[in-house]
């Protein structure tokens, strides 16, 4: 008879399994495995349960080495030959721990004695015939002093304890150990109280002698042969939570990314629309008033492409205005004075930077219907550039980008905004240094002090748009645009302590890197 029947027959009519730890014994099965069954029965309405708690002691790993070989005192005595031994050789048989505590007993009890003149130490009796250590964590392992009801805490289990070995002292023979309570078992290395708890079990509301089985799910069979008429299924809870569906993990860049732009939302910045990483020389050059002779615009520093080679989309107003402010200037600027060439303008590239896209959104605020009106703008995307690859270089990356434009702005707003963000992502110490780039004036480089490096980092570029930039899109000549950027592999590789950009961008990148975790400040 199996498990699961013995447990059903013995409460039948109305009978009680008083103690299940008990029956587990009787029949020889683990009692987990007892209670394992048991609840499937109780989960399907078969038997129901109360549960009892009992305290009991159990002996330790040090003091079952005592029952089996004896009281470190016994094993002392045990060890020294009719013609003596000395210490040293006493702690090379039985280690020093236990002979430190054998010498005291074995010299209090007079077993033992010691030769002043040869250190060595001798028995003073024949043979020992009692071992009350041992005889005491016999007690507590075979439950001679074990009462549930009384014994609820270790200062009433030591009491009985020594009651116990005072009252079998009293009708000890000679040679025996001291009539006091060893210090052993008040030590909890050699007893620890353990709980246990088990089971009283009745006949539950659908007793049964056998248990039916309950089918979990209407299968193609079922239904082909007509079974699932008679069968009986088991109840589903439809209020029960279904698993969490993964929804996949954000990279470590992708993460700092989502940070970057919520601080930017926050801060009233619009995202600009990037979805252009093919670009024309005309908005990522020419439209910035950087000149065609710029050695950026060299094919050892920019990607350009073979096919398509050329865009001819170019607003012919706006084409004709960039061409007269390169080549003769315009609002005070003397230009470049050069022949401007269209056909540089037309040629396609990866774009190098998101700076073409403000152009684009700062020449639509421009002619925007109701005439212009200020803006906040911003991009995260990613740029290309023909570079050396090395431990912080790609020929790839994701620029970070700000722009604002509204009447009468100064180099002030400009650093008030800087400071702003990088406060919120927790950099705190900026610095900033004058630069040059060509379609900014002022311009300066933005500073961090870097914690780890203990130095002063470059962490991002900055500046004013130039008129010689701006008048040629339309925008008032009272319009003032400043604009910031970074990238987001620098500050990311600082967050997560990485020292090669190959650790965190391309193919062999970390994968534990990527990791369904909150979003941190830096």
């Amino acid at each position: 008879m199996d498990l699961e029947s013995k447990l059903l027959a013995i409460v039948k009519d109305g009978a009680e399994l008083e103690d299940t730890y008990v029956w587990s014994k009787l029949i020889d099965v683990d009692h987990n495995m007892v209670v394992g069954t048991m609840n499937s029965l109780i989960g399907d309405g078969y038997l129901l349960s109360t549960a009892k708690s009992e305290e009991f002691w159990v002996l330790t790993e040090e003091a079952e080495g005592y029952v089996t070989n004896g009281s470190p005192e016994l094993q002392l005595f045990r060890a020294i030959p009719v013609d003596g031994a000395d210490e040293t050789g006493l702690v090379a048989a039985l280690g020093e721990a236990l002979v430190k505590v054998g010498l005291g007993k074995c010299m209090k009890s007079k077993w033992i004695s010691r030769d002043k003149a040869s250190g060595r130490y001798f028995r003073s009796v024949e043979s020992v015939e009692r071992d009350d250590l041992v005889e005491q964590l016999l007690s507590i392992k075979n439950g001679a002093l074990e009462d549930s009801g009384l014994i609820k805490d270790l200062k009433k289990r030591q009491l009985i304890a020594q009651m116990f070995v005072l009252l079998s002292h009293a009708a000890a023979q000679r040679h025996t150990l001291s009539s006091r309570l060893t210090p052993h078992l008040l030590s909890p290395k050699l007893q620890n109280l353990r709980k246990r708890t088990s089971y009283k079990v009745t006949a539950g509301p659908k007793w049964a002698p056998v248990r039916a089985v309950l089918s979990s799910e209407l299968t193609k069979e079922m239904l082909d042969s007509g079974e699932w008429a008679t069968a009986t299924f088991r109840k589903y809870n439809f209020e029960a939570a279904g698993r969490e569906p993964g929804g996949g993990h954000l990279h470590a860049l992708m993460r700092v990314r989502a940070e970057f732009r919520q601080i930017l939302l926050e801060m009233g910045f619009n995202e600009m629309p990037t979805n252009r990483w093919v670009e024309s020389s005309f908005w990522n050059f020419d439209a910035l008033f950087q000149p065609q002779s710029h050695p950026a615009r060299d094919a050892h520093d920019t990607f350009f492409l073979t096919t398509p080679s050329r865009t001819v989309s170019i607003p012919e107003d706006l084409l004709s205005r960039v061409q007269a402010m390169h080549e003769g200037g315009g609002g005070g600027s003397l230009g470049y004075r050069y022949s401007w060439k269209r056909g540089e303008g037309e040629k396609n590239l990866l774009r190098t930077h998101t700076t073409a896209v403000s152009a684009r959104m700062l020449y639509a605020l421009a002619n925007a219907p109701g005439g212009f009106k200020p803006a906040k703008l911003f991009s995260i995307d990613r740029v290309f550039r023909n570079e050396a690859l090395d431990a912080t270089h790609l020929a790839e990356f994701h620029q970070v980008e700000g722009v604002v434009a509204d009447v009468g702005l100064t180099l002030g707003d400009l650093v008030g905004v800087i400071t702003e963000f990088f406060r919120r992502i927790g950099i705190t110490d900026l610095r900033f240094k004058p630069a040059y780039n060509p379609y900014t004036e002022p311009s300066m480089e933005v500073f961090g002090y870097h914690p780890d490096l203990k130095k002063w980092t470059e962490i991002g570029n900055s500046g004013i748009f130039r008129p010689e930039m701006l008048l040629p899109l339309g925008l008032p000549p009272d319009v003032r645009v400043i604009a910031w950027g970074l990238s987001l592999e620098r500050p990311t590789m600082i967050k997560y302590r990485c020292k090669n950009i190959r650790e965190l961008f391309g193919h062999k990148s970390k994968l534990e890197m990527t990791r369904s975790a909150p979003i941190a400040r830096f």
